[in-house]
């Protein structure tokens, strides 16, 4: 029997929030880390009318692979190539420094996947709402403009993905502009 498209994505909510169980956000209340790749999917689906389940699974598993014991070959396992591949494609390595890690998001960007694009472009938006709802309490101004500019400039490779989208992110970015 073929499983339920929606029995898949809570299956995969149901995963990412185990591997993601003990950790928390940098904000600063410190929020449970899985409120994050439930805001990605939620971008997704209400703010860009994305029904790709595919696309949506990763959405939900995209920091697995990076930040807990999930390999590439569990992915496989239990959610297929297909999420297997977008979550990777969106994954950075780990072993770089985070200034190198920071750069291969920027020359990546352009190259990813119709599907990666997405996942980046709504997880790029949640980390702006994020950062300007409630920051890190130990980042400094500076350290926060930088972050704003970094991001633009890795969304700046995914444009032409979804339009409703950008403008989401540009509007984040305005309204940063309009904090300083």
């Amino acid at each position: 029997m073929t499983e339920n498209p929606l029995g898949t994505f809570v299956r995969a909510v149901t995963f990412a929030a185990h591997k993601h169980r003990s950790q928390r956000r940098k904000d600063a209340v410190a929020s449970p880390y899985i409120n994050h790749p439930v805001g990605v999917a939620n971008v997704l689906i209400n703010e860009g009318g994305i029904t790709d389940l595919a696309v949506l699974c990763a959405a939900i598993l995209h920091d697995t692979v990076e930040d807990t014991e999930t390999t590439a070959d569990e992915l496989i396992t239990v959610f297929g190539s297909q999420v297997a591949s977008i979550v990777l494609e969106v994954t950075d390595d780990k072993s770089l420094t985070k200034p190198a890690r920071k750069q291969l998001q920027i020359e990546h960007a352009p190259h990813l996947s119709p599907e990666a694009k997405l996942v980046k472009l709504a997880d790029k938006i949640c980390n702006l709402r994020d950062m300007l709802a409630s920051p890190p309490a130990d980042w400094s101004a500076d350290r926060k403009l930088a972050y704003f500019e970094w991001a633009a400039q890795v969304i700046a490779g995914v444009r032409g993905t979804h339009p409703d989208l950008e403008a989401l992110f540009d509007e984040l970015l305005a309204r940063h502009a309009e904090l300083r």
